[in-house]
């Protein structure tokens, strides 16, 4: 196959190293690649000798080709947006389909990210569960299941909201928790609260009377232990209910037989992870085959770090595989778990992947939030004279079209100006609403402006806090 890869005086050693690797033809179109125009490309194709079977240019460009398709019977794809991901695209153009829309680096992720869900979308149907709860396959070679807390939910005002925004995240479970203030009442009100709502929910109590109350709501019941199983063990089998058995005076092993001695079917075994400085390291040698489905109680060990949840989630994940987990326990009790039902989820399907290599990486998906896994080096930029960047000028001066106040509400960015509010999830949106409405008259305005709607985006995103004129 003739490929022909145009691009500019800047990239081109970059993209002449990866041309010679796989055969292609590189042509020099002004100084930036991104730039190139139809003009260009076709002055580039009336002058060769060489019949093409496509043309590669860069990601980053804009422009419409088609006429030069056109032209000349050959398509034009466009590769990646940085030189330097030009080798990993050459290296699959067989198996790829190029775009004329999309950049190939970010159809080569898609591609990947697509490939991987099918994957364990198909490793689910072919395993072979230990037992169902519900329609949910819980143990066997089924993927590990996600179970997300929602503590004090007879106190949860909006708690139907919170349930279908751990479902939307991704959880599997939905474990509803009652404190000790809790009474049978407040257990059968909140089970009527989110009655009709199709998801796998357990309820979260070591009380006898709130587990009766649960029973025949309830498709799973955390925890039963020495103390309460001779006392409601019997009830929990006749409702035909799974129960999570932990240790307590007796060890796990006495309470588990003390379980399956009331009839109860579904069992589900929890060594119970101890937090990091209070035992994890000892407690992790408990996670030991002992012939029922596993639960791993991450969430005990995320809510007391003060480390960011996304590597810490994936890292105990990884720890749950290992430790044959089939139910991997998460919460987002506080503003630093926010998220880690979304990324337990992500973490267990990575896991899935991850079972017929030796590492967890170059999966199709991942748990990348900030860092990168490859730096991208950029080419250095061409100038003959440079100045060092004043400060701001101490006079402030307000744009006469009025002041904007920026916040963020419910998952978007909101701007108002004058009693009337924009909103939106992009940052752009946002400005170009406020230039085309006239709301907006100074350049320094809307520079201000520009940054602020960004700093917002990237509040939403990372789930931070925004304040305007506040730092990120």
């Amino acid at each position: 196959m003739r490929i022909l890869l145009p691009t500019g005086e800047i990239a081109y050693p970059v993209v002449k190293k990866a041309a010679e690797r796989f055969g292609a033809d590189v042509a020099v179109a002004g100084k930036i690649a991104a730039f190139l125009a139809p003009k260009k490309l076709s002055a580039i194709l009336s002058g060769s000798k060489v019949k093409y079977d496509m043309v590669i240019v860069s990601g980053m460009c804009t422009a419409d080709f088609s006429g030069v398709e056109e032209e000349f019977g050959i398509p034009v794809y466009l590769g990646p947006r940085h030189a330097a991901d030009l080798e990993l695209i050459l290296g699959h153009i067989d198996e790829l389909q190029l775009s004329r829309t999309i950049p190939a680096d970010e159809l080569i992720a898609s591609k990947k990210k697509e490939e991987a869900y099918s994957k364990i979308s198909e490793a689910e149907e072919r395993s072979e569960p230990d037992f169902y709860i519900g329609n949910l396959r819980i143990g066997g070679g089924s993927r590990m299941k996600v179970l997300a807390e929602i503590m004090d939910a007879h106190k949860t005002d909006n708690l139907r909201e919170i349930v279908f925004e751990f479902i939307e995240s991704g959880a599997d479970i939905i474990d509803l928790g009652f404190g000790f203030d809790a009474t049978p009442d407040d257990v059968r009100r909140v089970f009527e609260e989110v009655s009709g709502i199709q998801t796998v929910f357990a309820a979260d109590t070591q009380d006898p009377g709130l587990i009766r109350a649960a029973l025949g709501h309830a498709d799973l019941i955390l925890s039963l232990h020495e103390g309460n199983i001779p006392v409601i063990g019997k009830e929990v089998a006749e409702a035909g209910a799974a129960a999570v058995i932990v240790p307590n005076e007796k060890t796990l092993e006495e309470n588990l037989k003390m379980a399956g001695a009331t009839g109860i079917k579904r069992i589900i075994a929890d060594p119970l992870l101890q937090p990091a400085g209070s035992g994890l390291l000892q407690s992790l040698s408990g996670f030991v085959p002992c012939g029922h489905p596993v639960f791993f109680g991450a969430g005990n060990v995320v809510e007391l770090i003060d480390a960011d949840s996304p590597g810490a989630n994936a890292l105990l994940a990884a720890l749950a595989m290992e430790a044959g987990a089939s139910i991997v326990f998460t919460s987002e009790h506080s503003d630093k778990t926010k998220g880690s039902v979304r990324e337990m989820r992500r973490a267990s399907e990575m896991m899935v992947l991850a079972s017929n290599r030796p590492y967890p990486k170059d999966l199709g998906i991942d748990l990348f939030c900030i860092k990168e896994k490859r730096r991208r080096h950029e080419l250095p930029l061409s100038y003959t004279t440079c100045n060092e960047a004043g400060g701001i000028i101490d006079e402030l001066v307000f744009d006469p079209a009025g002041n904007i106040r920026i916040g963020i509400e419910d998952g978007y960015i909101v701007a108002v100006h004058k009693g009337r509010a924009i909103k939106g999830k992009k940052w752009e949106d946002l400005f170009h609403m406020l230039l085309k409405e006239e709301r907006v008259s100074l350049m320094d305005h809307a520079a201000y402006l520009g940054k602020e709607l960004y700093k917002a985006e990237l509040a939403l995103k990372f789930n931070r806090s925004f304040e305007q004129d506040g730092p990120f």
